[in-house]
């Protein structure tokens, strides 16, 4: 064997009671898994000391923005360092495969506060085969710093398709987005996403969304929304992603599912019946969440959705024009816009987390209120300012969640982890560098919401489950070698709201492939992650 892991207690990722046991590595498998006291000593060509540390499966982040930090930053130590060895990109219904020469330059201008505009990167790709390619590649053909799997972005097919439009699709139109699915499913995604808030995705009605799920139903995939809203009106656009599943015969994954604003404080147990009605009835059905209140988004997906309708510059144009900027103003503060879910915008709650414009960044830590008070001017003329000037890139955090909705959530028994970090901005959301010892540190060691097998199986094997990877998830014999050693007593995530690029504690080993990407607390230069492909569904 390659290396022999000793003395580690082992948390196989299945929820049931740890063990102590050696573990033996292999050509980037386990090899053995030999209990304390049972059978020979395992032999290798080296071996690693873990006593008092945890041993488990890989972790799986099922919503994650790294769709180009993974082709810019080798390092990724955002990931890395929380154990996390695969991560689930292409969400939100946007995302930058499929695509022609016209909707890359618009995906790249609506998400550019998520990460970048690109500049940076060679977009040698247009379907979704060609960006697992590039993943497999890397950085000069060596790969990247962990495995991704993706989704086929519904927003985004429906650009290449429809456009902008806010309408139904025509028989056509429905046609070449069926089409797309399916493409991008055969070269490898996992399923497909949706942003039910974002445009152009929203214009979508229910039939459309159905049709698509039909498809990727097909294929075995699952669909990931983020569905219409998650304040007033959530518990409704749950039941209409269950209904809608349902109907299509479709695998449905809630994507952080959450239960925002003071309307839904206190109603997770609805969520939750919703939820346990339709698996008792064989929906097939799970979720994540990230173990933190704020949300982060970008400050142009809090507007009215019809504010989007012709794109990006059709937005800008409508923001410098002083009746459409009145239009908005007035569904963001007085009725509420469907783009932050049908809930009258608090300017005190948005906090500005990155700006695209360097000349911008002084704004960066402030709210919108505090920003227009120092300024003498009222809230929505300083948002129109940053828009403008910052060509839609600002992102923002959203203090807006209910910590008890928090806990319930992640109790429940279809839960996995999702850390929907944004890695863009100069102050983004700590849950992109915290989410996983977030978890294990806080709600498992101090607050004893999970206990610690539980913890890791939502982690680990429940996710790849959901992904249908035959190999992941568990610490048995045969399978992939992806794997995290940790300290119980002092795992804890580094990042907070003030500081939210530090790294966490408590986690010195993170095996991708049975290779080191994290040594004694240290990244290493292995390149071990590649571009994780739809298992055939049989």
């Amino acid at each position: 064997m390659d290396l022999v892991i000793r003395g580690a207690r082992v948390f196989d990722g299945g929820g049931g009671a740890s063990h102590p046991a050696d573990v033996g590595l292999a050509d980037g498998r386990i090899a053995a898994v030999r209990r304390a006291g049972e059978g020979p000593r395992l032999s290798g060509r080296r071996s690693l000391d873990a006593t008092g540390l945890a041993l488990c499966p890989g972790f799986i982040d099922m919503h994650a923005h790294s769709d180009l930090a993974l082709l810019r930053d080798p390092d990724h130590s955002a990931k890395v360092a929380q154990g996390v060895t695969l991560e689930v990109v292409g969400q939100d219904g946007l995302s930058y495969a499929p695509v022609d020469d016209r909707t890359l330059a618009e995906i790249r201008t609506t998400i550019s506060g998520w990460n970048g505009d690109g500049a940076d990167v060679d977009f040698d790709w247009r379907d979704v085969g060609g960006y697992l390619d590039r993943l497999d590649r890397g950085f000069d053909g060596q790969g990247i710093a962990v495995d991704a799997a993706y989704l086929v972005p519904q927003g985004t097919v429906r650009m290449l398709a429809v456009g902008w439009a806010d309408r139904p699709a025509t028989e056509a139109e429905l046609a070449r987005m069926r089409a797309l699915v399916a493409e991008g499913l055969e070269q490898g995604a996992v399923g497909m996403s949706s942003g039910l808030t974002y445009t152009p995705g929203s214009y979508a009605d229910r039939a459309e969304l159905t049709a698509l799920c039909r498809v990727v139903a097909a294929y075995g995939g699952y669909y990931c929304p983020h569905h219409r809203s998650y304040g007033a009106g959530a518990l409704e656009a749950y039941a209409e992603m269950v209904d809608l599943t349902r109907e299509a015969g479709c695998a449905l994954h809630l994507t952080h599912a959450t239960l925002n604003f003071p309307v839904n404080r206190g109603r997770a147990g609805q969520l939750l019946e919703l939820l346990d009605r339709a698996l008792a009835d064989g929906a097939d059905i799970t979720l994540d969440s990230y173990p933190y209140r704020p949300g982060c988004t970008t400050l142009a997906a809090m507007l009215p959705g019809w504010a989007a309708e012709g794109g990006p510059e059709a937005m800008l144009a409508r923001l410098r024009d002083e009746s459409g900027a009145a239009r908005i103003r007035e569904a963001l503060e007085v009725t509420g816009s469907d783009g932050c879910h049908g809930v009258p915008i608090d300017w005190a709650a948005i906090e500005i987390s990155g700006t695209g414009s360097p000349a911008l960044a002084g704004a960066v830590g402030r709210t919108v209120a505090a920003l227009a008070a120092e300024r003498g001017e009222e809230p929505f003329r300083t948002a129109r300012r940053l828009l403008l000037a910052d060509r839609l890139g600002t992102t923002v955090l959203q203090h807006a969640g209910n910590e008890e909705n928090v806990r319930a959530i992640m109790r429940h028994r279809v839960h996995t982890g999702g850390s929907d970090g944004i890695l863009h901005g100069l102050k983004p959301h700590p849950r992109a560098y915290g989410t996983f010892p977030e978890y294990l540190g806080r709600y498992v060691r101090e607050l004893g919401v999970l206990g610690l097998e539980e913890c890791v199986a939502h982690l680990t094997s429940r996710p790849a489950a959901r992904l249908r990877l035959p190999d992941r998830g568990w610490v048995r014999e045969g399978y992939r070698a992806d794997l995290v050693l940790f300290d119980p007593e002092t795992v804890a995530a580094g990042a907070t709201f003030e500081a939210p690029r530090t790294l966490p504690t408590g986690i010195p080993h993170v095996f991708v492939d049975g290779r080191f990407v994290m040594k004694d607390g240290r990244r290493t230069d292995v390149l071990a992650g590649r571009a994780v492909r739809r298992v055939p569904h049989r």
